[in-house]
């Protein structure tokens, strides 16, 4: 792997979305979501199914690695962080100490690392969530953590 990508689902329309992962070179997406639903029309396209189809229309090879997300707890912290600064989920711009201390406990330092770089070994992988922003969203953790492990750059794409 010679880098990893990280891309959200907010701010984008399917074919931009489609259009930057190819630009990116990506090969792999890898959802890093617990539930792989969204609400609303405007971006149902990262909806499970859709976006499996979306992908592999786009010629694209998908994974689900649910024992990335975050659990029920720890995303409550982050809401929690969120109401108290009066922030709309969609206008976070930075995660909370709270989730990330408590995602560092549950995923970061539990998971075995060795087995998921041994499946994006030989991919451009891009983990996906749902933030526009990726320092808003868990996966820029994830790619962080990857990236030192695989001694690789992390790339952004961002709307």
């Amino acid at each position: 792997m010679d880098r990893v990508l990280t891309i959200g689902v907010y701010g984008w329309s399917p074919e931009r979305w489609v259009a930057a992962l190819h630009d990116a070179r990506c090969d792999l997406v890898v959802d890093i979501r617990a539930r792989r639903g969204v609400r609303g029309p405007e971006h149902a396209f990262a909806n499970s199914k859709r976006l499996q189809a979306i992908v592999a229309e786009a010629g694209l090879r998908y994974a689900h690695l649910p024992v990335l997300a975050p659990s029920r707890a720890t995303r409550d912290a982050q809401v929690a962080a969120d109401a108290a600064s009066k922030t709309a989920k969609r206008d976070r711009a930075l995660l909370g100490d709270a989730f990330v201390a408590a995602y560092q406990a549950e995923v970061v330092d539990a998971v075995d690392w060795q087995p998921i770089i041994a499946e994006l070994t030989g991919a451009t992988p891009a983990l996906l969530c749902v933030e526009r922003l990726p320092a808003a969203c868990h996966r820029s953790i994830v790619a962080a953590e990857i990236a030192q492990r695989a001694g690789c750059p992390v790339v952004d794409l961002v709307p």
